[in-house]
């Protein structure tokens, strides 16, 4: 009896990795979507080039949004699902990945490390 709990328990835990893991894909692709529309609403009203800038900030934080909601997922199936070293290494390899690209696309948008606060322009 607790084989089959204990089955259905990993099903349903897989199943809320795999969830939250596309509903990241989703955020990427709506603020994508979001952040062009914007652009392309915008573009002339802005001085030349910082429409661009605006526009490649907000597909940045869509992107860093996404791939927080990508590392939680990746997080809660490695918990349950990771029967196995290898798996557990190949998993933790993906989230070091998408940690990585996160802080890196987070340094590129905001033009700091997300740790330090930026020094506000008054």
């Amino acid at each position: 009896m607790q084989n089959g709990f204990l089955g259905e328990f990993v099903n349903w835990i897989t199943l809320i990795g795999y969830s939250i893991e596309a509903f990241g894909v989703i955020v990427i692709v709506v603020g994508a979507l979001v952040s062009t529309v914007h652009f392309l609403r915008g573009y002339r009203l802005l001085p030349q080039g910082q429409a661009y800038q605006c526009y490649r900030q907000n597909i940045g934080r869509s992107i860093i949004l996404g791939l927080e909601f990508l590392i939680a997922g990746d997080i809660i199936r490695t918990v349950v699902v990771a029967d196995s070293l290898e798996n557990l290494m190949i998993l933790g390899l993906i989230i070091l990945i998408r940690a990585f690209l996160g802080l890196m696309l987070h340094l590129e948008v905001e033009g700091s490390w997300p740790w330090k606060q930026q020094q506000r322009k008054d």
